[in-house]
């Protein structure tokens, strides 16, 4: 057996960065390009729907290949989008062409994060299982200070380098990228162990794994509190839902549209690296008090969490500071803020899951979680453009009702999430 420190932290690395290009990199792309806000959150919001649907095809991963084969495969295959839009962003049809090779690179990235998960549970001992957990949501983590930290500030670099061009600069960077998961796949053909019990399952009929996902999927709709469950699911992060996007998009937008106009190498640092390692410090702290006392203990302090600090944006809206360091303080307060009240959200998928079918129903809980952040995110920039960025952060600190609400609803064990509890 392999020694796990040389596959595990880069594996989650390769899980992290694909991600982070679809979901945020793109935005500072395309704004950079010369879409609207409206445009920029529409199409890249559609971004989500393969971890949507992602449990439609996880379980034919499992019967077809090995889940080795499959992560090697993607990685070149994220290598090969990320060479697509390079290639394609200097051209006259950027905007087809990048969108066409986003979506590869999300279809791909998704079906990454099914093979890695499986493979990480059948290529270490239950012991190093539960080693690793820390490690690989670390590497996933500073996957995230690479991408919209570090790859945006050499973008900015770049401009300033080859003199404000920008689709050179960002072909350049992409181009960069493509190598990097050329080398990650070279790597990994080369290092990831092989498992027995990593194997096609041949004798498993594709019928049987259909009625299986259909019996997992009629559970997961009968249970006690289905309809509260779907609708903390949808609502709980709907005011984030509607800021994500917009946030980033206005930390670079020009003043005179109400932004706040920061360079690519500012809003690498503010959001990339402080803004992440506030979000990181929020959930492990989360994930500490829950462990400790219970979900249901903390469940109000992280409601107020995830949606009081959105507030810093109407200041930062109304009062435009030029100074970073107020920028920096106002983004770690609510990324940290966010990172401690999604700790409730995602204990609650794991309560919600509980019994039959356990691992197939968190799946099916992921899918609402992706399609939470999805819906808000299709028209959040065409609210924005309509209202204003002033009057949009309004708005989604007055939707933070809809969080409050749907959280009184719940009914949790007290004893859920607590270190001697089941």
């Amino acid at each position: 057996m392999k020694n796990p420190w040389t596959w595990v932290p880069t594996l989650y690395f390769a899980e992290g960065i694909p991600y982070v290009a679809v979901m945020t990199i793109a935005l500072i792309l395309y704004k950079q390009l010369g879409l609207s806000n409206a445009e920029i959150t529409f199409y890249t919001s559609w971004l989500y729907l393969p971890w949507v649907i992602k449990p439609l095809w996880s379980p034919f991963v499992d019967i077809i290949k090995t889940k080795r084969w499959w992560i090697t495969t993607m990685q070149l295959l994220i290598g090969a989008a990320f060479g697509g839009v390079a290639f394609t962003i200097p051209t006259s049809f950027w905007l087809q062409g990048t969108l066409c090779f986003f979506w590869l690179m999300a279809f791909s990235s998704a079906t990454h994060d099914i093979a890695a998960d499986g493979f990480y549970m059948l290529g270490l001992s239950q012991h190093d299982q539960t080693w690793f957990v820390g490690i690989r949501s670390t590497f996933y983590r500073l996957a995230n200070i690479f991408g919209q930290g570090i790859l945006v500030m050499i973008a900015g670099n770049l401009q300033v380098i080859f003199r404000n061009s920008i689709a050179y600069s960002w072909s350049l960077l992409f181009y960069g990228c493509t190598g990097m998961f050329i080398a990650l796949w070279l790597w990994h053909a080369y290092v990831l162990p092989k498992p027995a019990e990593d194997r096609p399952h041949d004798d498993i009929k594709p019928s049987v794994i259909f009625q299986d996902f259909l019996g997992s999927i009629k559970t997961f709709f009968q249970k006690e509190q289905v309809v509260i469950g779907l609708l903390f699911m949808l609502f709980y992060r709907m005011p984030e839902g509607l800021l994500a996007k917009v946030s980033a998009l206005f930390l670079i937008d020009a003043a005179h549209n109400g932004g706040l106009g920061l360079s690519p190498q500012e809003y690498g640092f503010v959001q990339g690296t402080v803004g992440v390692i506030g979000l990181t410090l929020g959930g492990i702290i989360g994930g500490m008090l829950a462990s400790r006392d219970g979900l249901k203990k903390w469940l109000w302090p992280m409601v107020c969490a995830i949606t009081l600090p959105d507030i810093v944006y109407v200041y930062l809206a109304y009062d435009l500071p030029s100074s970073l360091s107020i920028i920096n303080v106002c983004i770690f307060i609510e990324q940290f803020g966010y990172g401690f009240g999604f700790t409730a959200y995602m204990l609650y998928l794991i309560y919600y899951s509980r019994g039959a079918y356990k691992t197939s129903h968190y799946a099916l809980c992921t899918c609402f979680m992706a399609l939470s952040m999805m819906i808000p995110g299709l028209f959040a920039g065409a609210l924005q453009e309509f209202t204003g960025y002033r009057t949009f952060f309004i708005i989604v600190m007055a939707l933070c009702a809809v969080t409050f609400l749907v959280a009184s609803l719940l009914k949790i064990n007290p004893e859920f999430g607590k270190k001697d509890s089941e």
